[in-house]
C-alpha cells in the first residue's frame, strides 16, 4: 500500500506543472488605448509606465493570476496640450489619482493559448469588474538566460462607469470624446 501511495504522489508531481512567477517587463510591454473623437474618427494614446507581476501556469491556467499599475502621469497622446487635459480634474486627475489599477479575479480558459482574464480595474478611484481577452504568445530564453513569458489583451470599457464624464456636444449632437475606451496591452514578463 505504501508504494502504491509513494507512486501515486509521484506520478501527481511529474504530470503537474507549477505556476512560475513574472515580472512585468516595460521596455517591452505596452498599454494603448483609442477613443472616438467626434464621432469620425479614433484618437490613439498611450501609458509609458507601468509595472506588476503575474503568476503563469499553462497546464493550469485557472490557478494563474495577475495584477498591474500604469502611472497616469506617463499618459501619451502626441499631443501635449491634450495630456494635460486629460491629467486635469476634468478627466484623470493625476493630482489625486496617481495609478489605474487592475488585479485579476479568476481566469477562464477558452482554448490552449486563448482565455478570460476578470478582474477589479480601478480609474480614478473608482473599480468595476472587467474581462480582458487574452491570447498567450508563448515563453522563450533571452540571450541573457532569462525566461520570458508574452501576451496580448483587450478589452473595452465605458469611461463614465470610472467617473470620466467630461465632453461636450458638437451641432450635430456628436460627442467630442467618445465614451467607449478600447484598451489593448502587450505584456512580457521575466521569470521573478
Amino acid at each position: 500500500m505504501k508504494r502504491v501511495l509513494i507512486f501515486a504522489v509521484s506520478a501527481l508531481f511529474a504530470t503537474s506543472a507549477w505556476a512560475t512567477d513574472y515580472t512585468i517587463d516595460p521596455s517591452h510591454s505596452s498599454v494603448a488605448f483609442k477613443v472616438k473623437h467626434l464621432a469620425i474618427s479614433s484618437v490613439p494614446g498611450q501609458f509609458t509606465a507601468l509595472s506588476g507581476k503575474f503568476s503563469f501556469d499553462p497546464a493550469n491556467v485557472k490557478a494563474s493570476k495577475a495584477s498591474a499599475s500604469v502611472s497616469v502621469a506617463s499618459i501619451n497622446t502626441a499631443n501635449a496640450k491634450r495630456d494635460d487635459h486629460l491629467k486635469s480634474p476634468e478627466f484623470l486627475d493625476v493630482a489625486k489619482y496617481q495609478d489605474i489599477t487592475f488585479t485579476t479575479t479568476s481566469i477562464e480558459p477558452v482554448s490552449a493559448d486563448v482565455f478570460k482574464a476578470h478582474g477589479d480595474l480601478t480609474i480614478r478611484g473608482v473599480t468595476k469588474p472587467v474581462t480582458l481577452d487574452v491570447t498567450f504568445g508563448g515563453a522563450a530564453k533571452d540571450p541573457w538566460g532569462n525566461q520570458r513569458a508574452a501576451f496580448s489583451a483587450s478589452t473595452k470599457i465605458n469611461r463614465k462607469d470610472f467617473g470620466l464624464t467630461w465632453s461636450k456636444a458638437i451641432e450635430t449632437g456628436a460627442l467630442v470624446v467618445g465614451d467607449d475606451v478600447a484598451i489593448t496591452l502587450e505584456i512580457e514578463g521575466i521569470k521573478s
